[in-house]
């Protein structure tokens, strides 16, 4: 029986109503958990490559994101401590679970105080290995999603966890993700340095539905991670790959299937079945390096004396 994860992100857009709304209607469509991500507007760093971009011969070199337009808009998305502490009030009261994403390490050690039942690892942290020792001391469950990640940080990141309540996550970091590329064989990869193995879900919802989901739970998934709304599509930037409560309900219901059920759920519904599984072993795609160039660091801890520090550094 897999734990199914609602990732609220950005769908809440800072508003306390929102999340209120959006908790309730997880925790109805029988969720485990609801996420939401401890994020800044401060916390965004300012790497002058991104204000521009580059592109040479035609060719993408260096994605473009300006730091100040993308700083506005993460202010507004701006949740603090006290938010926090509401929200995991709120879950206990909707009877679901409580997690965050820790995106820096000036942050953690205030979220460990908290009664949080999760913790979780941006796909573009796997390789930050002090944040994951200070998360490993603090939290008594961690997920970690491993995309644009290589295998050698992957594996070293199982080594840091090693004795800890931990799962890894397979996720492909292009956003959002067609079936074909997939590679939901990394699952056995990734299960030779962590008990308990999941996927995050990128595939758009308006072509694919939760047929990657179901896939990944038919073969073996125990987690999923799922971006969520209660919103139409349009309305905020991750809407495109988040499902609707009705979706998110019937998400619920194949974690709770039987295998025999959900390989009838498969063969009815999943042709592109064999196309996801891929290969266990596998180069990060070209748009997968841009996307970690640019997100590995997007965040960093900002000090009193005006130092940034990011949190593969000690």
């Amino acid at each position: 029986m897999g734990n199914i994860i609602a990732e609220l992100c950005q769908n809440h857009k800072g508003d306390r109503e929102m999340m209120r709304k959006m908790i309730h209607s997880a925790a109805e469509a029988g969720a485990d958990y609801v996420k939401i991500q401890t994020i800044r507007g401060e916390f965004l760093t300012h790497r002058p490559q991104f204000d521009e971009g580059v592109v040479e011969d035609g060719i993408t070199k260096v994605i473009k994101r300006p730091y100040q337009a993308e700083y506005e808009r993460l202010s507004l998305l701006d949740i603090d401590m006290d938010d926090h502490l509401w929200f995991i009030e709120e879950c206990r009261t909707a009877g679901i679970k409580s997690m965050t994403t820790a995106f820096t390490r000036g942050v953690v050690n205030e979220l460990a105080s908290m009664d949080w039942d999760a913790i979780k690892v941006a796909s573009y942290d796997c390789a930050s290995f002090p944040l994951l020792n200070d998360l490993k001391n603090g939290f008594k469950k961690i997920f970690v999603s491993t995309g644009s990640t290589y295998d050698e940080e992957i594996e070293q990141a199982g080594k840091i966890l090693n004795g800890s309540d931990f799962t890894f996550l397979h996720c492909v970091t292009v956003y959002p993700t067609p079936l074909d590329r997939l590679d939901l064989s990394r699952i056995d990869y990734l299960r030779k340095f962590s008990q308990n193995v999941g996927f995050s879900d990128h595939t758009l919802v308006s072509r694919d539905g939760i047929k990657a989901a179901a896939a990944a739970l038919y073969y073996g998934a125990e987690t999923i991670e799922r971006h969520f709304t209660i919103l139409e599509a349009d309305q905020t930037k991750d809407g495109p790959v988040s499902i609707t409560p009705d979706l998110l309900k019937e998400l619920v219901g194949l974690a709770r299937m039987t295998r025999e059920d959900l390989k009838g759920y498969i063969e009815e519904r999943v042709p592109e079945y064999e196309t996801m599984l891929g290969t266990q072993q596998r180069e990060l795609s070209a748009e997968e390096l841009l996307n970690r160039d640019y997100y590995r660091g997007r965040f960093a801890t900002k000090t009193s004396d005006g130092k940034t520090i990011y949190n593969w550094e000690e």
